[in-house]
């Protein structure tokens, strides 16, 4: 194969590879989501891993067993590989299967990876001819010119992804702040009413031997403190009251792309911003309930 050929199987099958996933969400959650890292309809990782297939394994194909097994382990190393590496780019995992028997990092498992190898099988033996048939009819420079614009607008796409996910990243990280502080805030404002609280006892138990009347103690103990406290109570609330609001600003700005990638990876996970990227989630969960 040429390059003509690799970048035409690459989108051909990463293409494909974006219906498949869309039937599965649909399927599996029965509505439309867009389960592309892009933003257009494509999953690189399926062109990528099938063009490695068909490009590697060609002379196995008169071998079932031998072509399904490297298969399987091929497209299984591609997958580790990217979750590994976008993990460590983006400080997240954008899928997770955990949960699954024999995973490997939660990048890959043992089910899944025996499920690549039957579909690397049936696409080397039964669909790739066809797909190259089909291809064979489109003339080369039409071709070319086809390709390069589905090129440059990938790339296009790749960018405003990774800038997206760079921006939620720097979100995530603000709205970790912000909850240490209101975190702090609360345990300052939980220890002032202590201390408050505390001292208006030990004035009350020194007032009670002067003032003969309860009635007269609690009387003089309000008029010492209400001046002063309500007004420090008052610049307290409007500093708490700023801190959420800067908070539910970064929780619900996410823009397009960030709030679609949350919603087509919805086991993603953050190594350092777990708690924020949670929140997150539970937001675009009710804001996509609301609107049903």
């Amino acid at each position: 194969m040429g390059i003509y050929e690799i970048l035409a199987y690459f989108f051909v099958y990463g293409v494909l590879g974006w219906c498949v996933e869309v039937a599965f969400a649909a399927v599996k959650e029965g509505r439309f989501v867009n389960r592309g890292f892009l933003n257009g309809p494509i999953c690189p990782i399926y062109g990528v891993g099938v063009v490695s297939v068909i490009f590697s394994l060609q002379g196995f194909s008169e071998s079932l067993l031998i072509l399904y097994l490297a298969s399987a382990v091929l497209v299984t190393f591609i997958e580790w590989l990217t979750g590994y590496v976008m993990d460590r780019i983006f400080h997240q995992k954008w899928w997770d299967y955990s949960g699954q028997p024999l995973n490997i990092g939660g990048y890959v498992c043992l089910p899944f990876s025996l499920i690549w190898g039957v579909f690397c099988v049936f696409i080397v033996k039964c669909f790739q001819p066809l797909v190259a048939h089909l291809i064979g009819y489109i003339p080369h420079i039409a071709g070319i010119v086809i390709l390069v614009i589905l090129s440059i607008a990938m790339l296009a796409d790749l960018y405003v992804t990774a800038s997206a996910i760079l921006k939620l990243n720097k979100r995530l990280e603000a709205m970790e702040k912000i909850a240490a502080e209101l975190r702090e805030f609360s345990d300052r404002m939980g220890e002032n009413i202590y201390e408050n609280v505390k001292d208006g006892m030990e004035k009350e138990e020194q007032l009670k031997s002067k003032v003969a009347s309860m009635k007269e103690v609690r009387k003089e103990l309000r008029a010492e403190y209400s001046a002063g406290k309500e007004e420090w109570y008052k610049s307290q609330q409007q500093k708490l009251d700023e801190l959420k609001g800067r908070y539910d600003s970064l929780v619900n700005g996410l823009g397009s792309v960030g709030e679609r990638l949350v919603k087509a990876f919805p086991n993603m996970e953050s190594r350092i911003h777990k708690d924020a990227l949670k929140e997150v989630k539970k937001r675009v969960a009710m804001r996509r309930n609301k609107r049903k």
